[in-house]
């Protein structure tokens, strides 16, 4: 595919090469670490503007961030126009460069509380998001998908409502509400979506390898791809795509990972999300298995760190 610079309202991205924002793991490690391997842009966890505009503290927690990350994008998750508008103007997103609205989350009491994809169905209230939410003065970028059934795609005409409205960028998932993370991406719906509008459309969705990234980009026209749950299983698909010197191993970035996250937040936190990335690491490694009951059970973070030298050793 070809790597471009990607620019989003005033902000020029380093590549078009995307990472998702992923609940429970695009935390403010992983997305360094993405953007050291080559990330164009990375967003925080979804953050629901209700948690925050009530102080939730486990919320909160998900906007950590600091002036070495190159660019700043927090994905905002609501319904209410007034509460996402007076979240996006808000301090706690006084760091942020870029605002990113979920309308394409799936899950069922997300869909049932009118967010998420739920916005798909109500055009002139996802519109009044939009232009309520560029009042922070920030670029503003959406994620959606091709519509709510299998039977009937609409992504062209939400995207260019997003545009009318003001959205500087819009991701597409390649399915439907009703496909959740099952079967075939649709690249023509995404193609449609590119050609309706002039900002930049950014394609997602069944992209697990390098080659998929390709073919995503030749299939649909998009101005890039977003990657999801292949990048914890291979973050090294940023370099791979972009050409970028790939000079640590899986075992140093591991541990590079456990040393940053435990500088940020306790060690709780730091243990559970290290095993969650290691099982990751792990799936395609033969002999592994061994390693998974002794990694969850591990009580500090110096037993952590024993176990993953062991099972990255031919890494050293």
């Amino acid at each position: 595919m070809e790597i471009k610079r990607l620019r989003v309202g005033g902000i020029l991205l380093p590549s078009n090469v995307l990472m998702a924002p992923l609940a429970g793991y695009t935390c403010y490690p992983f997305r360094m670490l993405a953007y050291e391997l080559g990330a164009g842009l990375c967003f925080t966890e979804m953050s629901s503007a209700n948690a925050l505009k009530y102080a939730d503290k486990a919320t909160r927690r998900l906007l950590f961030t600091t002036s070495r990350e190159p660019v700043r994008a927090v994905q905002l998750l609501g319904g209410d126009p007034a509460v996402m508008t007076q979240m996006a103007c808000s301090g706690l997103l006084k760091d942020f460069d870029i605002i990113d609205i979920n309308m394409g989350c799936p899950v069922p009491n997300v869909f049932k509380s009118g967010e998420g994809s739920a916005l798909m169905t109500d055009l002139k209230r996802a519109a009044a998001i939009i232009r309520g939410c560029k009042k922070s003065g920030k670029p503003v970028t959406v994620k959606c998908r091709t519509g709510i059934q299998k039977e009937h795609m609409f992504a062209a005409e939400f995207v260019r409502m997003c545009e009318d409205a003001g959205a500087d960028m819009v991701t597409v998932h390649g399915r439907s509400r009703s496909m959740m993370y099952d079967g075939a991406c649709c690249y023509e719906e995404i193609a449609q979506a590119k050609a309706a509008v002039s900002i930049p459309v950014i394609a997602n969705g069944g992209i697990f390898s390098a080659n998929d990234a390709e073919e995503m980009m030749e299939r649909t026209g998009a101005d890039g791809v977003m990657i999801a749950r292949y990048a914890l299983e291979n973050p090294f698909v940023f370099s791979e795509l972009t050409q970028k010197n790939r000079k640590k191993t899986t075992l140093q970035i591991l541990l590079e990972q456990m040393e940053l996250t435990a500088s940020c937040y306790d060690e709780t936190f730091t243990i559970g999300y290290m095993q969650k990335l290691v099982s990751y690491g792990m799936k395609k490694r033969r002999g592994t298995k061994k390693y998974k009951e002794p990694m969850y059970q591990c009580g500090s973070l110096e037993e952590l760190r024993e176990i993953i030298i062991q099972i990255f050793s031919d890494d050293m």
